[in-house]
C-alpha cells in the first residue's frame, strides 16, 4: 500500500466570489463579539505565508515536515495551505477571526507529501494542546498509523475536522473515500455551493458529517493577495472556523471546557437539512448558524 498522500481537491481558480460567512450566517455569533478568542486550531497542509497581512498576526508557530526548506520554515510554496488558513481566520473573510493558528507543512509545493509525514503533525499538533486540528488533504486507503493517530487526537478532546474529497460523481448510492476523512471518529466535510445544493465533485459515503460552502470561495494566497478555489478542502476549514466560534461560545457559556462529542452536537444543533437529498451525500445538513444561539 502506497504511503502518499495528497491535496484531494483540484484548485479551481474563479473569478466569482463567494463568502463563507455570510452563506453560513456566522454573523450571529460574530456580531455578539465571539471570533475564536483562545481557541487554536493546527492547519496540516501545505504551510502558510507567514508573512501575509491578513494572516501574520494568528499564526503562533509551526513545523514543517517537507524536505522544503528546514523543520522551522512552513513557508508555503503551493497556495493551497494559506487559502485554507484565511477561510478559519483570514481578515477578508476568516469565519473565526480571533482564533490562533499553528502551521504544519505536510505537503510540498506540488501538493505532495507521506503519510508519516502527516502523522507526525497530529501528534505534534495533540502535544500542543491544540483545540481543533484542520486536514484538507487525503490518501485513499486505511493506514493503522494514520487511524491510531486520529483516534488520539479526538481521545484528548480535539476536533478532527477532514475534508470528505473530490471525487464524488453526485450518485450517494456509490462510496468515495478518502482517509482520514473516512474514519468515523473524524467531523467529515462534504462541498456545497451558493444554491444551497450540495458540489457535484463531493465524496458521497455513511461517514460524510456535514456539508459547508465549497464553490468560488475566495480567500488569502501566497504572494500576499486573494484567489477564488473550489473543493471540499475549502468547505473543511469552513467548519473549523465555526468549531472554533462554538468552542469560545461554549466554553463561556458553560464555564467549562466541553467534550470533544459535546461540541460535535452543538455543531450539529446548527446545521439545517437539504430537502429530497441523500444523507450520504450531506451527512446531518449544511452548516447554518441559528439566530438562538
Amino acid at each position: 500500500m502506497s504511503n502518499r498522500v495528497d491535496l484531494i481537491d483540484v484548485q479551481i481558480a474563479s473569478t466569482e466570489d463567494s463568502k463563507n460567512g455570510d452563506l453560513i450566517k456566522a454573523k450571529y455569533l460574530q456580531d455578539k463579539g465571539y471570533s475564536g478568542k483562545n481557541v487554536t486550531v493546527a492547519i496540516i497542509d501545505t504551510g502558510c505565508d507567514k508573512t501575509h497581512p491578513m494572516l501574520k498576526d494568528r499564526i503562533i508557530g509551526g513545523r514543517n515536515y517537507t524536505k522544503e526548506g528546514t523543520s522551522r520554515d512552513f513557508t508555503d510554496l503551493n497556495g493551497h495551505g494559506t487559502h485554507v488558513a484565511g477561510i478559519i481566520a483570514g481578515d477578508y473573510d476568516g469565519v473565526a477571526k480571533g482564533c490562533n493558528l499553528i502551521i504544519l507543512k505536510v505537503l510540498n509545493r506540488r501538493g505532495e507529501g507521506d503519510l508519516q509525514s502527516v502523522v507526525k503533525a497530529i501528534y505534534y499538533a495533540i502535544g500542543k494542546k491544540v483545540d481543533i486540528i484542520n486536514i484538507s488533504l487525503g490518501c485513499p486507503s486505511n493506514d493503522p498509523a494514520l487511524e491510531k493517530a486520529v483516534k488520539k487526537a479526538v481521545a484528548k478532546g480535539i476536533c478532527v475536522c477532514c475534508a470528505s474529497g473530490n471525487n464524488g460523481d453526485n450518485n450517494p448510492n456509490t462510496d468515495e473515500n478518502a482517509y482520514p476523512g473516512a474514519y468515523p471518529e473524524v467531523i467529515c466535510v462534504g462541498a456545497m455551493n451558493s444554491n444551497l445544493g450540495v458540489s457535484n465533485f463531493s465524496n458521497s459515503n455513511k461517514f460524510v458529517d456535514i456539508v459547508a460552502p465549497g464553490e468560488n470561495i475566495t480567500s488569502t494566497y501566497i504572494g500576499g493577495g486573494l484567489k477564488s478555489l473550489t473543493g471540499t478542502s475549502m468547505a473543511t476549514p469552513c467548519v473549523s472556523g465555526a468549531l472554533a466560534l462554538i468552542i469560545e461560545w461554549s466554553t463561556e457559556e458553560f464555564k467549562r471546557r466541553l467534550t470533544e462529542a459535546e461540541i460535535y452536537g452543538l455543531l450539529i444543533k446548527n446545521t439545517t437539512t437539504l430537502q429530497n437529498v441523500d444523507r450520504r451525500l450531506q451527512g446531518q445538513g449544511r452548516l447554518e448558524f441559528k439566530e438562538n444561539q
